[in-house]
Parts: C-alpha cells; structure tokens; sequence
C-alpha cells in the first residue's frame, strides 16, 4: 500500500503516483478517499498489485492495523478544525499515518514544510525527504531543470520540470512526492516523463476553464482551507478572488499579503461573506454576490486584460452546494454562459 495525506494535494498526487507506477509496468489500484475504498479493492487484488490510497485525517484518526508500505506526508496547515477541535488533534490525527510502519518502510515528507517532519519524528520508517530547492544533502529535488534522486552516489535523473503541463507552482511538489514514490518501487526515468507530459491536473484543482476577452477562469473548487487558497492566489500576478462558503477554520488573515500584493479584488459568496468582508475590506476591494451566477459575472467585470479569476474559496461548499465537486461545475457552467453571452455581444 502506498497511502497519501496531506491538507493539500492528495488527489492529484495520488492520481499522478498511480499512473507513474502503472506506467513502470505495475499492477495498481487507486483509490481511498478518491474513487473506490480500499475495502472495495479486495476482488481486483492480487499478489503484486500496489494500492495507491488518498488517506484524509477523518480515515487515519481511528486506524488499528493499517500499515502502508509507502507513506507520503505532502504538507500540513489548519483545515477541518470544525471536525478535529484542535491543531494538535488534526495532526495527531494526519501522523497516524506512520504508527504501524516499520524499518521495512518508507516515508516520504516534505522537507520546504517545517511542520512535516516534526509529525513524521516518531516513525520507524526509512525517511525520503523531497525539496523544490536543491540544498537537500540526500532526496527528490528540483536541480536547474531536472527533478533529480540525490543520494551519497550522486544525483539520479528523474524527470525534466519541463515536462509538467500543471499551473500553479506549487503543483511541482505534487509532482516532486509521486517521483519519490516511483523512485523506490523502480520505475524508470523515462516512464516517469512520459506520465508527467500527459498529466494535465485534476477536475477542480487549478483547472483552467476559459478565456473570455483576455480574462482566464480557473477552477480550484477543492481549494476548500486557507492554504490552498493561498496556494492558488500565489499562481497568478493579476487576479480576482471568488471566495466563500462555510468557514472550517484556520486564519484568513494569511490571504491579506498574497491579495495586496496582487491588487486582487476578491468577490465572496455564501455563509462566509460577512467573515471575509471584515479582513479583507480594508486592504483590498470585497464585493458581495449573491450566487455563483452573479459571482461569475462580478469578477469578470472586475478583472483587467490578462488577469485570471479563480474560484479558490477557502471554504466548504456545503452551505450552497451538495459538495465542492458541484461548487465547481456550476462555476463553469456560468463561465460557459457568461461566454456565449460574451461572444453574441461582440458579435452584433
């Protein structure tokens, strides 16, 4: 088993591992938190297979016997202290990822991450650090243009950074955690960069979705915690914001230096507007919409030329939507319309 966590990038990471390892010539199932249960693996199993698993901290809390043979921590910021209580009981929570593994296994920890490794100090496993910086003394790391294995032997090759079709910087971490792990089950260079070249990114997770009159949407419904929408603020130098919905927790003053430097507008909806007007008025325009209808249509009228406007909203879509899956696809159905709108108009 090769099970993944993380507050940030699970899925994509999972997605991406699975395909690597698949395309080193390995029998995999992808599943967990995505897709299918682990539970509902067992009729497809065989001996060689290797279960690739998204983990959320709501599954890790009560784990007895799980004992992955790969364990990969991506980061680890506040996120479902709604559900957790605590910062502390989430990362209790996330570390139980490693309580079963022993010297046999392996973990793999982001070393740019100051809270990872702290989490990961208990566990008996062999350590895999990764890096978007070369200092690392051994690891997966970012060297010029190459992702590359550093070890006493010197520096493995992986892939070319080149390769990644992903926006968003951030993702290359993503891409540095599925490496590690295709690193030690053996798939080869090649392998990996042939997946990395097709791997255009996730439904919902910094996905682009149309350019309308130079304006660039993008769909980063399941950027559900402040750190991800963070993540997804940092990717853009000219942006509007369509953020909101039901607060989980953590500090939404962290987006106040991404947002200024920027001179982002933010556009909020659902139950957290009054929270986001309050901390980010008075450093950046706020303005209220309604639904995602008028929301769309908000920031289109606030973006310049060149400028993207990202659905990142920070929150939960339980307040508005059945989930953040259909928060993202009434986001693009409204850019679609909003779209064709746009065209009939010029076209007269």
């Amino acid at each position: 088993i090769v099970a993944i966590t993380g507050t940030k990038g699970k899925s994509t990471t999972t997605t991406l591992t699975g395909r690597m390892l698949e395309a080193g010539g390995h029998h995999v199932l992808v599943g967990g938190n995505i897709g299918h249960p682990l539970s509902a693996q067992v009729d497809e199993s065989r001996p060689e297979t290797i279960h690739v698993v998204e983990a959320s901290s709501f599954q890790l809390e009560s784990v007895e016997t799980f004992r992955p043979w790969i364990s990969v921590l991506l980061n680890f910021s506040p996120d479902h202290l709604d559900r957790h209580g605590s910062l502390d009981e989430y990362a209790a929570a996330k570390s139980r990822i490693f309580v079963n593994q022993t010297a046999a296994d392996w973990a793999v920890l982001n070393a740019d991450d100051a809270a990872v490794a702290p989490m990961a100090s208990a566990a008996a496993a062999r350590k895999l650090m990764f890096s978007m910086s070369d200092s690392l003394p051994a690891g997966v790391l970012v060297r010029g243009d190459e992702i590359v294995r550093r070890t006493a032997d010197g520096d493995q090759p992986l892939l070319p950074v080149s390769s990644i079709r992903l926006l968003g910087r951030h993702l290359i971490a993503d891409v540095l955690a599925a490496s590690a792990v295709a690193s030690i089950v053996g798939v080869d260079a090649a392998a990996m960069t042939a997946t990395v070249e097709g791997f255009k990114g996730l439904e919902h997770a910094l996905e682009p979705v149309a350019d309308i009159s130079g304006v660039l949407f993008v769909n980063d419904s399941k950027a559900t915690n402040v750190e991800a929408a963070r993540r997804a603020i940092e990717s853009f130098e000219s942006i509007v914001v369509i953020m909101g919905g039901r607060f989980k927790g953590g500090d939404l003053g962290d987006l106040l230096a991404p947002l200024r430097q920027r001179n982002a507008t933010v556009v909020s909806i659902g139950e957290a507007r009054e929270l986001i007007a309050s901390t980010f008025a008075s450093a950046v325009p706020v303005r209220e919409a309604a639904d995602m209808s008028a929301a769309v249509r908000m920031a289109f009228a606030s973006a310049a030329p060149g400028a993207a406007v990202v659905l990142a909203p920070a929150c939960a879509s339980f307040d508005m939507f059945r989930d953040y899956a259909e928060r993202g696809r009434i986001f693009k159905q409204e850019v679609a319309r909003l779209k064709e709108e746009w065209n009939g108009v010029r076209e007269q």
